[in-house]
């Protein structure tokens, strides 16, 4: 039986095919899709599985389970967003960090504790975490390691200077101690169908900061380009 129908709106993720813009993608049934949840739009569904799905590699990776405590650096971005939200349905203790204008969007999304890192040195806090999740690639091993766990876990978005996240991740585990991992992301049908039920269950809603008509495409690139988004940017095909 097939598994959409004619007339279905979908959405869900493909980084296997890249190259432009387009509003038609042909795709087999098994790809990572699925229906649109209830009384969303497209521009609305189109960000759930970005930033979601490299949140959820990485929180399974770390086999984060309930009353770990956790700390997103860059809780605004696609990813981080998602994580602090994901983590938060897991009932997970989650310590967010990000700029002074957006302390409350990130205490709106669930987090237990928020750290302005304009005005506070995230690493002096006194917690220890069993997983550090740098979702914008800006921070180090070495300069998160005092505040995690004796069997803490550092996971970054980028491969870090002279790719030296990958380094670790092969040779941390060594030691049994605290580590790197650097998870290779993935995403699946079942992993789209996930994040939606996240979603349809409020809790889960991607950020959106803006839409772009496809016309202008270029001045999109241009806004995100400066590292100053907060959660997606959305290609509107209207």
């Amino acid at each position: 039986m097939p598994a959409y129908k004619i007339g279905d709106k979908v959405f869900g993720f493909n980084d296997k095919t890249f190259g432009g813009q387009a509003e038609y993608l042909l795709q087999p049934e098994n790809a990572a899709m699925a229906t649109l949840p209830a009384h969303m739009t497209y521009a609305e569904a189109a960000p759930i599985a970005e930033g979601g799905h490299y949140a959820l590699v990485d929180i399974r990776a770390a086999k984060i389970k309930p009353g770990d405590n956790v700390l997103v650096y860059g809780g605004t971005g696609a990813i981080g967003s998602a994580a602090v939200q994901l983590l938060k349905a897991m009932d997970v203790r989650v310590t967010a960090v990000c700029g002074t204008p957006y302390v409350e969007l990130l205490r709106s999304l669930g987090a237990d504790e928020v750290i302005d890192y304009q005005t506070q040195d995230f690493t002096a806090t006194a917690q220890r975490f069993d997983l550090v999740f740098d979702a914008v690639g800006k921070t180090s091993f070495s300069k998160c390691k005092p505040i995690l766990k004796p069997k803490g876990i550092y996971i970054s978005t980028e491969p870090g200077k002279n790719g030296q996240n990958i380094w670790y991740a092969l040779t941390t585990p060594i030691f049994g101690g605290k580590r790197v991992l650097f998870p290779i992301p993935s995403i699946t049908k079942e992993d789209v169908a996930f994040l939606k039920a996240r979603v349809e269950a409020g809790k889960y809603k991607p950020l959106l900061d803006r839409k772009f008509k496809l016309d202008d495409i270029v001045e999109a690139y241009r806004f995100v380009e400066t590292g100053q988004k907060i959660g997606n940017v959305v290609i509107s095909m209207d």
